[in-house]
């Protein structure tokens, strides 16, 4: 009996050793079982890269009233990224053609104007019922019933990848009750 421990320890250690187990690993939820290009490139990014990070999710536009909000959501990255905040943005020409340009138009004026250094996605659709709406803001807009009606709406997902609220457009990302719930959503281990 005492052989098989030994064994069966050994082995586990074998295998996290070599990388084909993980214990420090979280398992990828549903949600971010799918691949994104990524906004300077388009190249695929494997969203599971995110699993047992808080994520704060943002339709954004380059020439919206609300493309200040770039600054506070940089600030947020900045200030919660090392405890595990990931901003994701996902441009979108959804509302009155306030995104016209290009990926790599959008990614220079990110980076030129606010310094953008988070995550940033192709541009998509992000209005659920259309042919070719992005499967991730429409699952979002399923699981809050909080449908994306302007430039700049949020959703926050917990560690688990469940959605846990959204935020319109109004709202900025450094509202209080946004600081506040994404404080305690960082506070709980995945």
């Amino acid at each position: 009996m005492r052989n098989k421990l030994l064994k069966s320890g050994l082995l586990t250690l074998v295998l996290l050793a070599s990388g084909v187990a993980s214990a420090a690993a979280p398992a990828c939820p549903a949600l971010l079982q799918r691949t994104q290009p990524r906004l300077q490139d388009e190249a695929p990014q494997d969203l599971c890269q995110y699993a047992g990070k808080v994520l704060l999710i943002v339709n954004t536009a380059s020439y919206c009233g609300f493309t200040p909000q770039y600054k506070a959501l940089e600030a947020l990255h900045a200030r919660y990224g090392g405890r595990g905040l990931v901003v994701m943005g996902f441009p979108s020409n959804d509302f009155n053609s306030q995104e016209p340009g290009s990926n790599k138009e959008i990614a220079a004026f990110c980076e030129n104007t606010f310094n953008v250094k988070f995550p940033m996605f192709a541009k998509s659709v992000v209005k659920p019922g259309q042919p070719d709406t992005n499967p991730l803001f429409a699952e979002l807009a399923r699981a809050t019933d909080s449908v994306p009606r302007w430039n700049f709406h949020k959703y926050v997902v917990d560690r688990q990848g469940r959605p846990v609220d959204a935020f319109s457009s109004v709202t900025s990302p450094d509202a209080d009750r946004v600081v506040r719930l994404i404080e305690r959503l960082l506070a709980q281990q995945p």
